[in-house]
């Protein structure tokens, strides 16, 4: 697969395994997020035909300058992976204002800036993948946090559409809806919870895997494998899903 991918939220966790993946695969990749330091240390850890971007899917003008840094290394993107995203957790009724603009800034309004950018390069050569990690929170609520759920729904609305509009140019437009993935976000929360509460690491655990039927967490290269499918030529007619990799718990 020799194409210029571009992946958001790249220097930590999903989006860290989807660049490697890629890479693995062939890819020119783009690491893009706002801080350079674990961009740049996953980019050390590919090697070539990688570069490490700094860039707030948030601010429209940092996304231009972004895309631009990539598309001056390795061409247009060719394949956008949205995966930035932001997950606080409040009762509804005690989240201020600024936290849930934020939240629908970053899970929403990034998606929509970045796939704007990358779409009339897509449209141009008649080809592209777009690939937004959105989540079981996008399929069903979850309580604690509405604004998150809000953000993927809407993401996920997005998909769909925008998937219709481009049905016809070479275009997909995909989302994947993972549920709890073992990453350092989930192992910090466990540690959380183990403080605060004195539950050992076990009974912890199972706040997060108590919802699966297979009882487990997600693997990070789980949810790159499904989307790097989606990305292939194999995927072709495969537009407006969501993709659920949950072990089962929206069956």
């Amino acid at each position: 697969m020799s194409r210029h991918a571009l992946v958001t939220g790249a220097g930590t966790g999903i989006g860290a395994a989807i660049a490697k993946q890629l890479h693995g695969e062939g890819c020119n990749v783009s690491l893009v997020g706002r801080r350079l330091e674990p961009l740049a240390a996953v980019a050390k850890t590919l090697g070539g035909a990688c570069q490490a971007i700094t860039g707030d899917v948030t601010d429209r003008e940092s996304v231009e300058k972004a895309f631009t840094r990539a598309t001056d290394s390795f061409g247009p993107v060719e394949i956008l992976i949205n995966c930035a995203g932001v997950a606080p957790t409040a009762p509804f009724h005690r989240i201020e204002f600024a936290d849930w603009q934020k939240t629908l800034d970053v899970n929403l309004n990034g998606v929509f800036h970045c796939t704007q950018v990358a779409l009339d390069g897509m449209k141009s050569a008649g080809w592209g993948r777009i690939v937004t990690i959105a989540s079981t929170a996008s399929l069903r609520g979850f309580a604690y946090v509405s604004g998150y759920c809000a953000s993927k729904h809407a993401a996920l609305g997005l998909t769909r559409a925008l998937a219709l509009e481009t049905a016809r140019s070479g275009i997909t437009v995909n989302a994947v809806c993972p549920s709890y993935v073992d990453t350092d976000i989930v192992r910090e929360a466990i540690q959380d919870i183990m403080t605060k509460t004195g539950r050992s690491e076990a009974e912890a655990l199972k706040h997060f895997t108590q919802s699966s039927p297979q009882g487990r967490l997600i693997e990070a290269s789980e949810v790159a494998a499904s989307v790097s499918w989606l990305c292939s030529e194999n995927a072709a007619s495969v537009t407006g899903q969501a993709i659920a990799i949950d072990g089962g718990s929206t069956a």
